[in-house]
């Protein structure tokens, strides 16, 4: 029998997808409020639930964010592995070797890939950063549409011309949405990487213990 039940075992992922659910729900919601009231404003055609969903205001405001994310955490798994910040919980150490530096070797317990070696061994040991610079790539691709189609609508409407999609690829609109999210990312990752220099939470894994010095990683 399991020491934990499931939810103990997992409750770190499922409360964090359970609030993403709830948060995405409130975006939905009040995103369609939102369009709808510029909708009537403008005199157009107000959109049901599912119109919404299929909009570029909702596709664009959806990956927009993702995007971010995705590349805030593919590029801070890559640069924590050559990086240093002295002090911080989030760094390696400033001169020891870590468990994570270490060559794998196939056991019984391995994963499948250690114990096939070659190139599965080789994709396997970078599947993370993989991962997560696909799912940036979709979601650059998804935010890309959603913005397109948001921008091609708001100029039907007002009966301007519309640029072709990849002129749009450069336009500072597109870009602007990107970089404002860009940024906020990263100064979310530095702060951690900072703060936890000096500051501690007691029982958090992202905290050095409450009694190390602040000059140890």
């Amino acid at each position: 029998m399991a020491k934990h039940n499931f939810f103990y075992r997992n409750s770190l992922g499922i409360i964090l997808i359970l609030l993403m659910f709830i948060c995405l729900y409130g975006q939905i919601m009040t995103g369609w409020k939102t369009e709808n009231k510029d909708l009537a404003e403008q005199g157009q055609h107000l959109l049901s639930m599912g119109e919404y969903l299929h909009s570029g205001h909702f596709i664009q405001a959806t990956f927009e964010n993702w995007e971010s994310e995705f590349l805030q955490m593919m590029l801070y798994v890559l640069l924590t592995v050559f990086l240093r910040q002295k002090g911080s919980s989030e760094s390696k150490s400033m001169d020891e070797k870590e468990d994570v530096d270490k060559e794998p070797h196939p056991h019984a317990n391995a994963p499948w890939p250690v114990k096939q070696g070659g190139i599965w061994l080789i994709l396997y040991k970078h599947s993370l950063s993989i991962a997560f610079g696909i799912l940036f790539f979709i979601s650059f691709i998804f935010h890309f549409y959603g913005s397109y189609k948001e921008y091609s609508g708001e100029q039907t409407a007002k009966q301007l011309p519309v640029m072709q999609a990849r002129e749009y690829l450069y336009d500072s609109r597109f870009w602007f949405e990107s970089f404002q999210n860009w940024q906020s990312e990263f100064l979310a990752v530095a702060s951690i990487v900072i703060l936890s220099i000096w500051l501690r939470e007691k029982g958090s894994p992202e905290s050095k213990p409450v009694d190390k010095p602040h000059g140890e990683n």
